[in-house]
Formats: C-alpha cells, structure tokens, sequence
C-alpha cells in the first residue's frame, strides 16, 4: 500500500477530476471481489462487500481529491502534476481505505455488508 498511496500522491487530481485514482481504486477493489459502483458525484467509487446472512450495513468513507497547492519536497513520489498536491493526505486516506478493503475480502471475518466509500471533492467541490 505504500506504493498506492505514493503513486496517487504523485498524480495528484483536484475534486471532480479523481479520473487515474478512480480507475485504481477500481481496479483493486475488481480484483479482491467487490462489486464495483463508478461514476458516483462524478468520480466516486463505491465498492460493496456482502458475507454471512445478516442485514446489517456499515459503510467506510475516504476522500480522494487533491489541493491547487505546488509541492516543493522534493520526494521521488512528489506531485509531477504543476500546481497541484496531495497535502490534505487524501492519499494517505485511500490506500488506508484500499487496505481495509484488501482485509475485509481476504478474510470475510464479518456477516453483513460493508460499502467503501471513495469520495471525490470533498475539499470544498461541493461533496463534503
């Protein structure tokens, strides 16, 4: 996951724009089994995971998008994109989320459903 968070801290995308980190959030969530909602408030992702027989839901939520800030640290994962950072640590927030996504469908150790919740423009774009 370190690799996730630094590959989405390098291309960061302002709220509406989360296109390349939707696809991967996508992507992952495909692949460990979940079943894939795109294109929700725009960008958003929603992944669903049923086990067991209960009715019970949860949903567990973290925002994607970038701030219209420069970056100067000069880590080799550093935003390659002008004018826009991860400085909020919405990176941070999604690979933590992926992670508990990648958890959940290997071990199942729930019974009901659980949604995660990848949210584009939180950062004052209108989904907060």
């Amino acid at each position: 996951m370190i690799e996730v968070r630094r590959a989405i801290h390098a291309q960061p995308e302002l709220a509406y724009e989360e296109h390349v980190t939707s696809a991967l959030v996508a992507e992952r969530l495909e692949r460990w089994g979940w079943e894939v909602h795109h294109g929700l408030g725009g960008t958003g992702v929603v992944g669903t995971l049923r086990h067991g027989s209960s009715p019970r839901r949860i949903g567990i939520r973290a925002d994607m998008d970038a701030l219209p800030v420069q970056e100067t640290s000069g880590k080799p994962w550093a935003s390659k994109v002008f004018g826009k950072m991860h400085a909020c640590g919405h990176d941070g927030h999604t690979a933590m989320l992926l992670s508990a996504a990648r958890h959940l469908a290997a071990t199942r150790n729930f019974d009901g459903t659980v949604h995660a919740v990848f949210q584009p423009a939180e950062e004052g774009g209108g989904g907060e």
